[in-house]
């Protein structure tokens, strides 16, 4: 079984501006900066031949390429925050392309989550019993404002994660254009 996801790639004055944004951040896990990236479907556990159907289906999808930005910051958890994330401005191509990743992971027979897609780029895991929410309250009142860099979207990667003690490493299996 492979653990995998389909994402996108964020180019490096992005990676700079969100680097800069996890300075001083109250968070005890924080994301490194070489596995920051959106995603667009979470696969899960799948077999390899699953994994290679969604493949050829990935290979399929005809998107053109789009000018995408991060904008604010959020947390997912609601009372219970588990992670902090930077937000992105909303973009119907993203969203078009989105659509199509899930479909064609769907149709290759891979269940993904029926949650709705929020698209956001993840920085800090967050622990609720043990964090300072005064802290983290002060420190995002300070970075609402946060906007990244233009970037522009050529293309979209189905990654391999392997999960280890110190969090998660990334291998990149496939890369597929835009037009």
């Amino acid at each position: 079984m492979i653990r995998a996801f389909v994402a996108l790639s964020l180019p490096e004055p992005v990676l700079d501006a969100l680097a800069a944004l996890q300075q001083g951040m109250p968070a005890p896990r924080v994301v490194p900066v070489e596995n920051l990236h959106l995603t667009l479907a979470f696969l899960g556990e799948v077999d390899e031949t699953a994994l290679e159907e969604a493949h050829h289906a990935f290979q399929r999808i005809a998107a053109p390429g789009f000018d995408l930005w991060l904008s604010g910051l959020g947390m997912f958890g609601g009372a219970r925050p588990r992670a902090l994330y930077a937000g992105v401005v909303e973009s119907a191509p993203l969203r078009h392309l989105q659509g199509k990743v899930e479909t064609a992971a769907r149709n290759a027979g891979i269940a993904i989550d029926a949650r709705r897609f929020v698209p956001h780029v993840t920085l800090a895991r967050l622990n609720a019993a043990r964090l300072d929410k005064p802290r983290m309250a002060h420190f995002m009142a300070g970075r609402m404002g946060f906007s990244s860099p233009a970037m522009t979207v050529t293309d979209f990667r189905l990654l391999r994660s392997h999960l280890g003690p110190s969090g998660a490493s990334y291998d990149e299996l496939a890369r597929y254009p835009l037009q």
